[in-house]
C-alpha cells in the first residue's frame, strides 16, 4: 500500500492517541491545568449557547466534539480534524455544537509565546507567502500526523514529570516548528517580525487590552503602533475583525460581567470600575452584547453555574 493511501489511517490512529489521552486526564468535564507550563486539556459534555470569551495567544487541538468561535461577524468552525491558532489577545463568542456523555468534546490548548515563535524563526527557513499577506488573530488548519504526534509526546510528560522542566522546551519548540511550516503559519509570522506591520498592529492590541478602562484616543493608540490613525484603523480591523472602540468596548463588558459574577458588583458599580461614565449607556450596550439586562443575565449566568455545580 502507498504511503499517500496509509495517511488518512495514520491519521486516524494518532488523533485516537491523542484522545484517548486526554481523556484519561480529564474524567470530569470542564478544564484541567496541568503540570506542564501554558498546557490546559479539556472535556465537554453537552452543547453550549454562545458565550463571550477572551481569546488569548494559543494553538487549540481538537480531536473530538465541533465548535464554532465567531470574531468580528467572522465564524470558524473547529472538529477533530483541525486546530485553533489565536496570535493576539481578542474577545470572541464561542459555541461548543457538538459534545455528549458518549462523545464529549476532547481538546488541549498550549499557551504560545513570541519569544519562542522568534526563537525558531531564527533558526530554520520557512516557506514566504507568495502574495502580500494580512495576519488574522484567528485561523484554523488542518491538523497532521506530524502536529498530532509531538502534542502527544508532550502529553507522554505528564506520566515523568521530572522530565517537563527539559522536555517540555523542547517539544514546544517542535509545535511552533510545525505551524510555522503549515499554511497558518504566517499569521505567526506576521506577528513575530520586530518592526512589521502586524507585530506593531499587536502592540496597539495590547496596549488597549491593558488601558482599555481608560478613554480611548486614537492619536495615542497609533503612537504606541507607530503608524497613521487610518493606517493603524485598517491594519487593527484587519488583525482583529473590529475597530479600537469595538474591541475596547467588548472587553469593557466582558470585564463588567466579571466583577459583578465574582464580586457581586452592582451593574453601576462594575460600569464606573471598567471605564464607563454612564451607567444608561452601559446597560444599554450590556443588553445589546449580552441579550438580558445585567443583573438579569448575572443571574442566570449564576442559576446555570449552580446547575453545573451539583451535577
Amino acid at each position: 500500500m502507498s504511503a499517500r493511501k496509509e495517511q488518512p489511517s495514520r491519521l486516524a490512529e494518532v488523533r485516537a492517541e491523542l484522545a484517548d489521552k486526554i481523556a484519561i486526564y480529564t474524567q470530569q468535564a470542564g478544564e484541567k491545568a496541568t503540570a506542564i507550563p501554558g498546557l490546559t486539556l479539556y472535556r465537554r459534555t453537552e452543547p453550549t449557547p454562545c458565550n463571550p470569551a477572551i481569546s488569548e495567544p494559543s494553538l487549540t487541538v481538537f480531536v473530538q466534539g465541533r465548535k464554532r468561535i465567531n470574531l468580528g461577524g467572522t465564524t470558524y468552525l473547529c472538529d477533530e480534524n483541525t486546530f485553533l491558532l489565536t496570535s493576539v489577545e481578542v474577545p470572541v463568542t464561542s459555541q461548543i455544537i457538538a459534545a455528549s456523555e458518549e462523545i464529549p468534546l476532547l481538546s488541549l490548548r498550549l499557551a504560545l509565546e513570541m519569544p519562542m515563535v522568534r526563537d525558531v524563526l531564527s533558526r530554520g527557513e520557512f516557506p514566504e507567502p507568495g502574495v502580500p499577506f494580512q495576519a488574522r488573530s484567528l485561523a484554523v488548519g488542518k491538523t497532521t500526523v506530524e502536529l498530532l504526534s509531538v502534542c502527544s509526546r508532550l502529553m507522554d510528560l505528564l506520566d515523568t514529570p521530572e522530565d517537563i522542566p527539559f522536555l517540555s522546551y523542547v517539544l514546544q519548540q517542535e509545535i511552533v516548528y510545525r505551524l510555522l511550516r503549515s499554511p497558518q503559519g504566517g499569521c505567526l509570522r506576521a506577528l513575530a517580525t520586530l518592526g512589521g506591520q502586524s507585530h506593531r498592529t499587536a502592540l496597539a492590541v495590547a496596549w488597549l487590552k491593558a488601558n482599555y478602562t481608560k478613554p480611548l484616543r486614537v492619536e495615542e493608540l497609533a503612537a504606541v503602533a507607530r503608524m497613521g490613525v487610518s493606517t493603524l484603523h485598517h491594519h487593527f480591523r484587519a488583525l482583529t475583525g473590529m475597530s479600537p472602540l469595538q474591541y475596547q468596548k467588548q472587553l469593557r463588558l466582558q470585564a463588567a460581567r466579571t466583577r459583578m459574577l465574582t464580586n457581586g458588583l452592582d451593574a453601576a458599580s462594575a460600569a464606573f470600575e471598567v471605564g464607563y461614565e454612564s451607567a444608561s449607556q452601559f446597560n444599554r450596550e450590556y443588553k445589546r452584547f449580552f441579550g438580558q439586562p445585567p443583573m438579569r443575565d448575572v443571574k442566570a449566568q449564576r442559576l446555570i453555574g449552580s446547575a453545573a455545580m451539583s451535577d
